[in-house]
């Protein structure tokens, strides 16, 4: 656990975890979280991926333990990828594999799209390709995150973003975890995120790629994943049973198996 002061606006929080044979040669996972989270929401990750790998959970600008962002912080994608890339420069680590969950992995297809050389792999769950088709849920957002916060905002939203058959006990603590969200920060990100769109940087991504989601996703049907996984050249979609749309919190153990599957080498014969 620790910071960096990647800019002056920002002191990134970040986490290294690593429990591979430390006399043995080993690779590493950059995790990215999705909106109103943190490096938290990958718990259910660990335990599979750091026995091999070291594992990287930052704190995305604004959000857990990070520096907070003003309302009219001026939000955008290149300024988010460059936290991220100057604190693998930070660690010394040249090429690394990437996931990202829900707009964590927005920006994992950005970062992708912008520094091929960086990414060996690429895993996104749940992730929106364009911002203007949400456009009007985000927009009625702001309304309930000015009159009850952003916990309101979580409790109000969370049903469909873990389904029905996640416990009330983990809902509650997603809420929570939510809900710690600065509302400055949580009104500037989404009023920005409209405007994303990652038509042309599907076609520049080159590393290896897995998309999960799940079959009865609420917000994005299947096809409508496929419509633009199908523009990245060297990937795969792995749709999993379920009705959530955070994929990655509903089936932690089941995505990362899926994960580590796709960037393990086969065995040599």
């Amino acid at each position: 656990m620790a910071y960096w002061q990647v800019t002056s606006d920002l002191n990134l929080y970040y986490d290294v975890t690593d429990f591979a044979p430390p006399w043995e040669s080993h690779e590493t996972i950059l995790l990215l979280h999705g909106n109103a989270e943190s490096s938290e929401a990958w718990y259910g990750w660990m335990p599979a991926l750091t026995a091999k790998y070291r594992v990287i959970r930052p704190d995305m600008r604004g959000f857990g333990r990070s520096t907070p962002m003003k309302r009219d912080y001026p939000w955008s994608l290149d300024r988010i990828v460059d936290d991220f890339v100057q604190l693998m420069d930070h660690l010394g680590i040249e090429k690394f594999h990437l996931v990202g969950a829900k707009v964590g992995g927005t920006m994992a297809m950005h970062l992708a799209a912008r520094y091929p050389e960086r990414v060996t792999h690429l895993c996104v769950l749940s992730s929106p390709t364009r911002g203007e088709s949400a456009g009007d849920r985000y927009r009625g957002w702001v309304t309930v995150i000015e009159e009850s916060g952003v916990i309101g905002w979580a409790q109000q939203t969370m049903a469909k973003r873990l389904g029905r058959d996640f416990p009330a006990a983990g809902i509650q603590w997603w809420i929570d975890l939510m809900g710690r969200t600065a509302s400055s920060t949580q009104l500037g990100f989404i009023g920005a995120v409209p405007t994303v769109d990652l038509s042309e940087d599907l076609k520049k991504i080159t590393c290896p790629t897995l998309v999960i989601t799940t079959q009865d996703n609420p917000l994005y049907s299947v096809s409508m994943v496929r419509s633009w996984q199908e523009n990245i050249a060297q990937s795969q979609l792995l749709v999993l049973p379920g009705d959530s749309y955070h994929v990655a919190a509903t089936a932690p153990h089941a995505c990362a198996q899926a994960v580590l599957a796709f960037i393990e080498p086969p065995p040599s014969l």
